[in-house]
């Protein structure tokens, strides 16, 4: 109460200003939290709940954030909120003392104490500490969610993820599931013998991929600079300078669109191996993630908004090329020339098919497959042969060079996966290069940059090679069942907030 006001009846400015009137009444007793440094606790909620026989009688020290709190005269009851679980606290004047007792007026939901009592169960059953020290050690000002409504505003939950995770406890749940994910895919890697790296984030040339890059400017240096899209070609160079398995995970930053699929900047695993093809690699992917899930999940099924996902191996395996025939019905393997392939493609009339006139054979059937195809890919699949036109990086085929030696892995309709063998021959790589330079010039934003550096690197030698490059969030995605990206992102990107 605040003189005759119900509390209920106050606005959130007035709640805040009570909060803040009731620390400098503490201030004022010789209690300011704020130069509380350090408490020693002993146990976490969880053990005082899983160790009660062992524990009753016995004196704790536990510390958390006040989540509740209820009672009526010389007794009060608080639920308090540690980074495990929650337990009862049972503070009464008797054990606590008269003025310690009083004390507990200033106390808010939110707030972080410490305390040290006696382990005990009430008359009602409930595990609980009968408290006889109380330390506050920081004063909430703000005002969190209401108990039985929580934080339910999506937007709001993204934005201030500290609250949502402190109302919303079962969101840690996800994230320690994600980080979990990784260590999985890290200890595998190791296992297998590859070693992790680090390669620049910042670079004058964002290459290894087809996206628009972040830009920035070295103010020493005075040049433009680039935030990674990819780590690749880095990654190849220390396979050029004789380390034969490597991998990292980290950021990469892609000035796209935004989805529940995609973020700007997102997390993803690259690898390189010496010495083996894309067909390896295929199978170091598919064994790869269905550790992954069995160490993490204790199965290899996932459901997805009731779909049923088997990351079991073998994985389906289908041609691009023949995926497209198989659900749209054109058959673009007898098709020679880009204009008859434009053609065919626009005999669907499907409003979804982007042709431009300038698109080549290969691109309008990735631009098939892309806007119709994917969808169907629900269980793990490798889709095979991919067109050169868009493989800018990639082996041909020797059978058929108007593909090349590269998979993507779907589920779910999503890609998860893309990887190759990796095109070591540094006067196909030039020419592939310059023709990915007349797109940019052209006006094609994603198209790759001409790299210098790495023509040289592939110059001195670069052995039969592997690569595999997954995005991490999907796979996360799926493995936790979350409706996006923004669910397994701690902080994802936002729109800043009008003022």
């Amino acid at each position: 109460m605040k003189g005759d006001i119900p509390m209920a009846e106050l606005n959130l400015n007035e709640m805040r200003m009570i909060r803040r009137e009731k620390l400098e009444k503490l201030v004022e007793k010789g209690k300011n939290p704020f130069i509380v440094e350090e408490f020693d606790y002993t146990h976490y909620s969880t053990e005082v709940h899983e160790k009660f026989e062992e524990l009753e009688d016995e004196t704790v020290s536990v510390a958390g954030r006040i989540m509740s709190r209820r009672g009526h005269g010389k007794v009060n009851f608080i639920d308090l909120q540690d980074s495990e679980g929650t337990v009862q606290l049972f503070i009464s004047e008797k054990n606590l003392g008269k003025e310690e007792y009083e004390d507990l007026g200033l106390l808010d939901i939110g707030d972080i104490v410490g305390i040290t009592g006696e382990v005990f169960k009430t008359n009602a059953g409930e595990v609980s500490i009968r408290v006889k020290e109380l330390l506050l050690m920081s004063k909430s000002l703000q005002i969190l969610p209401e108990k039985f409504h929580g934080l339910k505003d999506q937007d709001l939950r993204y934005r201030q993820r500290y609250v949502d995770l402190i109302v919303n406890p079962e969101v840690k749940e996800t994230f320690i599931l994600r980080t979990r994910i990784i260590q999985a895919m890290r200890r595998y890697l190791d296992d297998l013998g590859f070693l992790e790296v680090e390669t620049p984030i910042l670079s004058t040339i964002a290459g290894g991929a087809n996206a628009r890059p972040f830009t920035t400017h070295h103010n020493a240096l005075d040049v433009d600079m680039y935030m990674r899209i990819a780590n690749e070609l880095y990654l190849k160079r220390l396979i050029v300078g004789g380390f034969e398995k490597v991998y990292e995970i980290g950021k990469m930053f892609r000035n796209e669109g935004m989805s529940p699929r995609h973020n700007p900047e997102f997390t993803n695993m690259e690898l390189y191996q010496a010495y083996v093809d894309y067909e390896h690699i295929m199978k170091l992917t598919e064994d790869m993630i269905e550790f992954i899930a069995k160490e993490t999940l204790g199965t290899t099924v996932v459901t997805y908004k009731e779909r049923e996902i088997d990351f079991k191996t073998p994985w389906a395996r289908i041609d691009m090329t023949d995926a497209v025939k198989k659900y749209t019905g054109l058959d673009f393997h007898e098709v020679e020339t880009d204009e008859e392939a434009r053609e065919l493609a626009k005999s669907l009339g499907n409003e979804r098919l982007e042709i431009d006139k300038n698109m080549r054979r290969g691109e309008v059937i990735a631009e098939v497959f892309d806007e119709l195809c994917e969808d169907y890919m629900v269980q793990p699949t490798f889709v095979t042969g991919h067109p050169v036109e868009i493989s800018p990086l990639s082996k041909k085929n020797p059978d058929d060079p108007r593909i090349t030696n590269r998979f993507e892995a779907f589920a779910n309709g999503w890609e998860i996966a893309n990887a190759y063998s990796e095109l070591n021959d540094p006067i196909d790589q030039r020419e592939r290069f310059e023709d990915q330079a007349s797109q940019k010039d052209a006006g094609d934003e994603e198209a790759h940059p001409m790299d210098e550096d790495f023509l040289n690197a592939i110059e001195v030698g670069l052995p039969p090679t592997g690569g595999l490059g997954i995005g991490l969030d999907r796979v996360i995605i799926l493995l936790t069942g979350q409706e996006s990206i923004r669910d397994i992102l701690f902080f994802p990107t936002m729109r800043p907030m009008e003022d």
